[in-house]
């Protein structure tokens, strides 16, 4: 009987903790908030490769935890909102930025974007901002400030890469977004594999949480951490 009454002991102080801990972390991450590790270089020159960026999960609405079941919805996506999604081709989550909502008209004209048949504003870039890039890749890219009806945000474009620097018009049907990468010349996203329904939507990220630099030994990027996102 002493084994049965250790076994009681270890269950009560070990395993039912840890798994109550494990539980509500689970719930956490799957309906409030949770972080996502950037494995690739489509949203540059705001996100980087290794950066670790903190998703809001109730920034548009109540999902049921670990489903796809909405329990209440309060907001939707906005022109520039950067979201982590479910992609609607191979189901691989990924992070872009919001060109355009339900309605309306998208166009990319030599890498120049318009919207709802308006040319949209662009300015220079903060340099600050460009020195966040490796400092022997600054030279390759063009860079600018997006205006995207109010949301400005960086963005570059490639000028050796053979992107798409040409697209659309299109129109976004409802109950859809169409993003796009701030990498221009190196996405993969709405123009190649087409519009994400809001329901693929996990939550809008809005701040690097921690970063390292995998070309250097996983080197911390302390300036990095905790940074707002653009």
């Amino acid at each position: 009987m002493q084994w049965k009454t250790r076994l009681r002991v270890f269950w009560r102080e070990w395993v039912k903790p840890i798994l109550i801990v494990v539980i509500v972390l689970g719930v956490l991450r799957s309906a409030v908030a949770d972080w996502y590790d950037v494995p690739t270089g489509s949203m540059k020159p705001s996100i980087l490769e290794g950066d670790r960026i903190f998703v809001n999960k109730l920034a548009y609405d109540l999902k049921l935890p670990f489903t796809k079941v909405r329990l209440a919805r309060w907001s939707g996506p906005e022109r520039g909102d950067v979201v982590v999604f479910y992609a609607p081709h191979n189901e691989t989550r990924m992070v872009k930025r919001v060109i355009g909502l339900a309605g309306d008209e998208i166009a990319l004209r030599g890498n120049r974007l318009w919207v709802n048949g308006e040319a949209v504003e662009y300015e220079a870039l903060d340099p600050e901002i460009v020195s966040q890039l490796a400092e022997g890749e600054r030279p390759e890219h063009r860079y600018a400030a997006e205006n995207l009806d109010g949301d400005v945000h960086p963005m570059m474009t490639t000028p050796r890469l053979k992107g798409k620097p040409y697209f659309g018009p299109v129109v976004v049907p409802e109950g859809h977004v169409l993003v796009m990468g701030d990498n221009r010349d190196a996405s993969l996203d709405s123009r190649f594999w087409g519009f994400v329904h809001t329901d693929r939507i996990l939550g809008r990220a809005n701040r690097v949480v921690l970063s390292v630099d995998k070309e250097h030994y996983y080197r911390p990027r302390w300036h990095r951490f905790f940074r707002e996102l653009p």
